[in-house]
């Protein structure tokens, strides 16, 4: 696959359905009993980092940073999740959409990104589990896949206690298709 032929973009309201049915496809039935669900069902997605891949005018990506806090005070963004369609994997699409989402996110002024996945791929963009070991997420995680990156020096430093939702979106305002249950 030539990777130039995929288009990097902001996500659209128009995309959100396509988002859910790649998302469903990627993590399963089961992709919103997980812990880092806790941080989006109420929370809002994070201005202008809600990111997607398109090919040939189909959503092939995505990618979703969202504003979370820690017990004391400190501001970072959680990503996720990311997901490649399974055609397209391999090619790229994963990693050109992780490197904008930081890119992104510094310019915008954010001072961490955290989240949970494959600590040997994240790894390669700066993420570490040394970062988060004070850390805590509202439900269990894998302590070895929770990971996080600073976009400034030091901004997770001495952080520690439960993450939680920095934009709170009242659920009336949610998309009924996000009410689905597991």
């Amino acid at each position: 696959m030539n990777i130039e032929t995929v288009s990097l973009r902001l996500e659209k309201r128009r995309d959100v359905e396509a988002r859910e049915r790649l998302l469903d496809a990627a993590f399963g039935d089961t992709r919103l009993t997980k812990t880092c669900e806790r941080l989006r069902e109420t929370n809002r997605a994070a201005e202008g980092l809600s990111l997607v891949a398109v090919k040939n005018g189909r959503l092939v990506g995505t990618l979703r940073l969202w504003p979370v806090v820690t017990s004391d005070g400190r501001s970072a963004l959680l990503l996720g999740p990311l997901a490649v369609d399974v055609t397209e994997r391999s090619a790229g699409i994963g990693a050109r959409i992780m490197r904008l989402a930081i890119k992104r996110a510094r310019r915008a002024g954010h001072q961490a990104i955290v989240l949970v996945g494959d600590a040997p791929y994240y790894a390669r963009f700066g993420f570490s589990p040394d970062l988060t070991q004070d850390l805590a997420l509202p439900g269990p995680v894998d302590r070895a896949r929770f990971l996080g990156l600073e976009l400034v020096p030091g901004a997770l430093s001495g952080a520690s206690g439960v993450l939680q939702p920095a934009a709170v979106m009242p659920l009336s305002q949610k998309p009924a298709m996000l009410h689905r249950a597991a």
